[in-house]
């Protein structure tokens, strides 16, 4: 079987479960990740056979995608800002928006000499790792609650940048351990956001297969994250230190307003490729 017929056999496949466009694009990548090849490399080298111990591998995979399981899960990687990062049902999978976050504090933050960067809800890592990386003289701490999630981070830490501290923060009832006041000049999170009514208009593999906890927040308190945020940068931030936000379209105007009751300066939201309102960045005064 050839590299074409590889993945065209498995597009036609995941056809019953998938608009044909999408298909053919998770087809793509399961070749590429299992040949090794890249997009190009796979088109140039279409016509070379598929070796055998990886078209037995094709059957159970399949079979996983087809029950909705996100390809990321499958094959137990995901592409960000250039890394490709493991992720695991215990970390969310690294969304374009979150990865123009990573973009925005770089563009304020590059050539700056030792920063402190505090990267909340750190999940697989992606935020903290691409930061890390884009500014190689930062000092970067990550935290999370799940020690599921911290260990995914751990590793994708140890293959991308070491230097990257890690530390389990229940961030509602906690604060990361060795951080004095004024000692930061980014704070960055992707906190959860999505309200429980919600849920809804979510794919049902995001509901069945990602972290919940990651995700949702109360009906009755969706902003508690961004609350708690807002104090803990009050409390950390150096002034002129910036806190940098993936927020809820929905809820963009509420969340710029809490900031602002919270003293912070500069308060501006950012819209994504799409147009839509989906971070937020603030000056600590």
């Amino acid at each position: 079987m050839t590299t074409r017929a590889f993945t065209d056999r498995l597009a036609a496949a995941l056809a019953a479960a998938y608009p044909a466009p999408e298909a053919a694009a998770i087809a793509a990548l399961v070749a590429g990740h299992l040949l090794a090849l890249d997009p190009l490399q796979r088109r140039m080298r279409a016509q070379e056979a598929v070796p055998l111990n990886v078209q037995q591998q094709l059957p159970a995979l399949q079979a996983r995608l087809l029950a909705h399981e996100p390809v990321q899960y499958v094959l137990g990687t995901a592409h960000f800002a250039g890394l490709d990062l493991e992720v695991t049902p215990a970390t969310l999978i690294p969304r374009p928006e979150t990865e123009e976050l990573a973009r925005l504090v770089t563009a304020e933050a590059r050539g700056r000499a030792g920063l402190a960067v505090l990267d909340v809800g750190t999940g697989s890592g992606c935020l903290a790792l691409a930061l890390a990386r884009a500014l190689p003289r930062a000092q970067v701490l990550a935290v999370d609650v799940s020690a599921e999630a911290l260990a995914v981070a751990r590793r994708n830490g140890a293959r991308y940048a070491p230097q990257v501290a890690f530390q389990q923060v229940d961030i509602l009832q906690e604060t990361p351990a060795g951080l004095a006041p004024g000692a930061l000049d980014v704070l960055v999170s992707n906190p959860p956001y999505v309200r429980e009514s919600e849920r809804p208009l979510m794919r049902e593999n995001v509901l069945a297969w990602e972290p919940a906890t990651a995700l949702f927040v109360p009906d009755d308190d969706p902003l508690l994250f961004y609350r708690r945020l807002g104090a803990l940068g009050r409390a950390l931030l150096r002034p002129g230190g910036g806190l940098y936000l993936e927020i809820n379209e929905a809820l963009s105007a509420e969340t710029e307003a809490l900031l602002v009751g919270q003293g912070y300066a500069d308060v501006r939201g950012v819209a994504d490729m799409f147009g839509r309102a989906r971070l937020v960045r603030a000056t600590a005064p």
